[in-house]
């Protein structure tokens, strides 16, 4: 069975959040490097996701797109929302296609539908024809169409769980990586508290315990914050998925990551 690996990368680690609608390039271009020497000494298949950081989150607030068609000005906020987001994918896609990746954009809101804020359908053949052409999709968070509450937000992570579960069978999906901008989960953040301790793994055993620190642990954004992605990753391990959420602003981690090496973060998996 091939291998299948799932990456997101945060929108902290690609953009500069304190400014709205600016990306971090030298980042973006050395991630991409780093995907690209993975992929050169070992052959897996790969599906790279990214968070929307300043492009869609600055419209993603004013317009509250999460809560729903909630007036008039709803439109505006899909339509900005959307457009923004796929403004920063093309952004990344283009300098993996640069580093000699066959990238391709997979636009949510074009292919999914959501209900109450949980992913319906999603259709999904276009993305499992681009991985048995070797061929590198790249989808992200982003507003979506939702039956019942007109659109919702949907974070990478929902996405990619998704993904992952509709693969599953097919491909052998050796892990997740989520890629921040510190060492993994711990119990405080550690920009504000240098006393906060890394959290190696989670499991189903130990989220209950450490799920206030997971609150405190990082800012709230408007998919979620840090608590949202941990569960989410903890939902997959039902079906043997192990996630590590690693630091990718040290040079060479992503790419000792892709490559198999483990423990460069937090692992959360089943026990």
């Amino acid at each position: 069975m091939n291998e299948l690996i799932l990456v997101k990368f945060g929108g902290s680690v690609i953009t500069d959040k304190s400014k709205p609608f600016t990306e971090d390039m030298n980042t973006i271009k050395r991630l991409a490097k780093e995907i690209h020497e993975a992929r050169e000494e070992k052959k897996f298949k790969l599906i790279i996701g990214h968070g929307g950081g300043s492009y869609p989150h600055t419209y993603a607030s004013e317009f509250r797109t999460n809560e729903g068609v909630i007036n008039e000005r709803s439109y505006e906020g899909i339509a900005k929302v959307q457009n923004s987001a796929s403004i920063l994918n093309r952004i990344i896609v283009e300098e993996l296609i640069n580093v000699g990746e066959n990238a391709v954009s997979i636009n949510p809101l074009s292919c999914t539908m959501a209900e109450n804020g949980t992913i319906k359908k999603m259709f999904l053949e276009p993305t499992e024809k681009l991985l048995e052409f070797d061929m590198l999709p790249v989808p992200y968070g982003d507003v979506c169409l939702d039956l019942k509450k007109g659109c919702c937000t949907l974070s990478t992570e929902r996405i990619l769980s998704y993904i992952s579960r509709e693969f599953n069978k097919k491909y052998r999906i050796s892990r997740i990586l989520l890629c921040g901008r510190v060492d993994g989960v711990f119990t405080d953040n550690p920009d504000k508290n240098p006393d906060a301790k890394l959290i190696p793994f989670i499991t189903q055993k130990n989220i209950k315990k450490i799920e206030n620190d997971l609150k405190s642990s990082s800012d709230i954004d408007v998919t979620g914050g840090m608590l949202h992605k941990v569960k989410m990753m903890l939902e997959l391990t039902d079906i043997g998925i192990e996630s590590e959420i690693i630091n990718v602003r040290k040079s060479g981690i992503l790419k000792r990551s892709l490559l198999g090496e483990k423990s460069l973060g937090t692992i959360i998996r089943k026990n």
